[in-house]
């Protein structure tokens, strides 16, 4: 299944099914899908519902969570089946281009049927209003350049878990830049943790300069084991160990990374550039910089 381009968007999109039997889309805009191929499903849960201890949240403590590229809705979705009984108050916010990805999840039958209904409900809101509003949680859609809708948001507001979950630094550098990662750490509240699938060393070492700690994200079932599945950035507060649910401590090879051109950042000092200078301006940073080649690290730890 195809749908078709419009302006703004994601390109073209295509439907495919993935091995825990779950639907995903790939975007021809972007040449990415939307999750690996080892489970769509498996993967929002693995590397967002998991390491985010939402039991922590349980004893009455309030929810507040950012959702950076919505798309078909999978990670927060899943997030809100394993919120804890009783359910804590929730703030929800979504960050989302294309309207596309959630519309057409909600038209294929397997997906709907997997989530419970209250889930489902909070979903087809979302495609219908932009929102939704019940006695103990809200949430709200924004559509648009993330960039752009990040600013939108009341500047006093924290949260608790940002889930990150943009097409890869290459396809979509503007969305991991050292000055948007730095903008979504100064929303996280004390002990507030960022996750995302992603192991840049450009994305770690932009995090690790906003004052977060690195932990590395474990795989998802089915998914291929590798050096790292992901990342998990804190906000300090509470004690966090070394290793626990879906992460561990970074390995010497990953903090090697860190300290080379790999780790030359994305940069878009005015927030308004396309992937093509902002791609431009990484380049030239490290051609000229004095960090060792990547490939040299690659081959130390081959």
């Amino acid at each position: 299944m195809t749908l078709p381009d419009c302006a703004s968007d994601l390109g073209p999109l295509h439907a495919y099914p993935t091995a825990d039997g779950s639907f995903s889309l790939q975007s021809e805009r972007f040449g990415e899908a939307f999750h690996n191929s080892a489970g769509a499903r498996n993967e929002a849960v693995a590397k967002f519902a998991v390491p985010a201890q939402l039991e922590r949240f349980g004893n009455g403590t309030p929810l507040r969570v950012l959702d950076v590229c919505v798309g078909l809705g999978y990670n927060s979705a899943v997030l809100l089946e394993a919120l804890p009984s009783p359910a804590p108050e929730l703030l929800w916010w979504g960050l989302e281009l294309d309207r596309r990805p959630l519309e057409l999840a909600l038209t294929q039958l397997d997906f709907r049927n997997s989530w419970s209904p209250p889930v489902l409900q909070i979903l087809q809101q979302l495609r219908a209003h932009g929102r939704w509003h019940h006695t103990r949680s809200s949430g709200e859609l924004l559509w648009g350049d993330a960039r752009r809708m990040l600013q939108t948001i009341p500047e006093q507001q924290r949260f608790d878990l940002i889930l990150q979950d943009a097409f890869s630094p290459q396809r979509c550098p503007e969305l991991w830049t050292e000055e948007f990662l730095a903008g979504l750490a100064a929303r996280l509240a004390p002990g507030g943790r960022l996750l995302t699938y992603s192991r840049s060393a450009a994305v770690r070492a932009s995090l690790r300069r906003s004052g977060l700690m690195l932990l590395s994200l474990l795989p998802a079932p089915g998914e291929r084991p590798g050096w790292s599945s992901g990342t998990m950035a804190v906000r300090a507060g509470e004690p966090i160990p070394a290793a626990g649910p879906g992460w561990r401590a970074l390995s010497t090879m990953e903090e090697e990374h860190l300290h080379t051109r790999a780790a030359v950042p994305f940069r878009d000092p005015n927030g308004t550039d396309d992937s093509a200078a902002i791609l431009r301006r990484r380049g030239a940073e490290q051609a000229s910089c004095e960090l060792e080649a990547t490939n040299s690290w690659q081959r130390r730890w081959r």
